[in-house]
């Protein structure tokens, strides 16, 4: 079941760039591409639980601060040690300048 909330307007995210979301108490990030198609993920770190949007974007790929782990932020997939679990990725849309995301 779907459950689409606003995480931000499209343009807080600038083009390559990611924003941190605090919806309910969680952390997400808001990813926008350079082709300008937003992603979203959960916002901590799976290895240490270090908060992403602090992190450098490398093209398609956020890697955190802390530990220098990274993730492919259009799938989640981890990229390597230290992670060992994937990243939690969301469905995105965008209507009337506004980013959504599916917590369903």
């Amino acid at each position: 079941m779907s459950n689409w909330t606003k995480a931000c307007n499209a343009d807080d995210v600038d083009s390559e760039d990611v924003i941190p979301v605090a919806i309910d108490g969680h952390d997400y990030a808001v990813y926008r591409s350079p082709a300008d198609d937003y992603f979203a993920t959960d916002g901590l770190c799976t290895h240490e639980a270090f908060l992403l949007t602090d992190g450098l974007i490398m093209d398609n790929i956020i890697e955190c601060p802390k530990h220098n782990g990274r993730f492919d932020y259009t799938t989640g997939e981890g990229q390597g040690a230290p992670i060992c679990e994937n990243l939690r990725t969301y469905p995105v849309k965008v209507e009337g300048g506004s980013v959504y995301i599916d917590l369903g």
